[in-house]
């Protein structure tokens, strides 16, 4: 299984660093906004390659319908994948506004 947005990471090959809190002083890895922001870039410039190959398809400039269908399908599920990363952070959204203080 591929993982177009990179939201997986390899467990299996390589063991993973234990997670820092990232604030204005920390010197982890990027900040979850940082790696949210730069998918949704990701999956944004799929959708618009895929869009172009079917305009191009659709035109005749283009004659590979293997490729556009394969740029079709990886757009496809890099924004279904995104819908349930946004699933999920509302369901965490929600029970953390459950917890009583």
């Amino acid at each position: 299984m591929t993982d177009p947005l990179g939201l997986i990471p390899d467990a299996v090959s390589r063991p993973q660093s234990p997670v820092r809190p990232a604030g204005p002083g920390a010197q982890g890895g990027p900040s979850f906004k940082d790696v949210l922001m730069k998918n949704l870039e990701q999956v944004n410039r799929m959708q618009q390659d895929a869009a172009k190959a079917i305009e191009d398809l659709s035109t005749g400039r283009r004659d590979d319908i293997n490729q556009v269908m394969i740029t079709t399908k990886k757009a496809e599920l890099a924004f279904q994948m995104l819908m349930q990363v946004q699933g999920k952070m509302v369901d965490a959204y929600e029970e953390i506004k459950q917890m009583r203080v």
